[in-house]
């Protein structure tokens, strides 16, 4: 499957020697460049794996748990067979499906459970800017319309993150630039009429907004509950929240659906 982060590669070695590299260029080429970014110049960090999959049988914890150990969007699901003759595909499960059954159960219990009405500014969950005095794993990153796609593309790919906001020179919440979005350069070959270095992020949204339309910003407070959280990132589509300031629209920090799963799991 060619991958988002792999067409960046793509684009970048287009960029670098575009009378060379063509459509013809094989894509197992690319995934060996994807090996040898990740793991340095002989790939040594990142080496090539077996297929991730889970079982029907499988719990729905384990299911999570397989995807964020191995930071995959989505693991087939295979169905047991008493003998070896063949592993029949079933279905891709993704957290975000996790998440929908979840809470059409939770809906049912949610008065007896007092962590789903807990604040987020109580829960340590999710990433968050300096300004707010929240600790979290690693440090909200966010970027200006006016910043280099390629700054971005960087940011997404070495700090292994699939979305960074983009906010206006407050601070306040204009749009979120996720990796999938690269895919609309790839619409009627855009990519192939454009000098990746002088694009801006804002160029990128605009390319995105001729290919899907303009898009929701999903968001939520620092005083949401838990469950307000959950129902959002339960909604199809939805992959993460930004957290934002009510009456500025300042950007205070991002939870993820991993973000939330890892909460949950412990």
């Amino acid at each position: 499957m060619l991958t988002a982060s792999d067409f960046v590669l793509i684009l970048r070695k287009l960029q670098r020697n575009i009378q060379v590299i063509g459509n013809e260029e094989p894509i197992s080429a690319w995934k060996e460049a994807k090996l040898q970014f990740y793991g340095g110049p002989d790939g040594a960090a990142m080496q090539r794996r077996p297929l991730i999959h889970v079982k029907d049988s499988d719990n729905l914890v384990d299911v999570a748990l397989t995807i964020i150990r191995n930071e995959i969007s989505s693991v087939p699901i295979f169905k047991c067979m008493a003998d070896s003759s063949g592993v029949p595909f079933l279905n891709l499960a993704t957290l975000q499906g996790i998440l929908k059954f979840l809470c059409s159960k939770l809906q049912e219990e949610a008065e007896g459970c007092s962590l789903l009405h807990n604040q987020l500014l109580s829960i340590p969950i999710g990433t968050w800017s300096p300004h707010t005095g929240r600790s979290s794993s690693r440090q909200l990153r966010t970027l200006l319309l006016s910043s280099p796609l390629n700054t971005c593309l960087d940011i997404l790919l070495q700090d292994r993150v699939s979305s960074i906001p983009i906010v206006d020179d407050n601070g306040s919440l204009r749009d979120v630039y996720s990796l999938s979005d690269i895919m609309a350069l790839a619409k009627n070959d855009v990519y192939a009429r454009i000098e990746l270095e002088q694009v801006t992020v804002q160029n990128a949204l605009d390319v995105q907004y001729q290919v899907h339309g303009r898009r929701q910003c999903h968001t939520c407070l620092q005083t949401s509950t838990l469950l307000e959280v959950l129902e959002g990132l339960s909604i199809p589509g939805v992959r993460r929240l930004v957290v934002i300031e009510q009456s500025t629209r300042f950007v205070e920090g991002i939870i993820s659906l991993r973000d939330v799963f890892t909460f949950l799991l412990g």
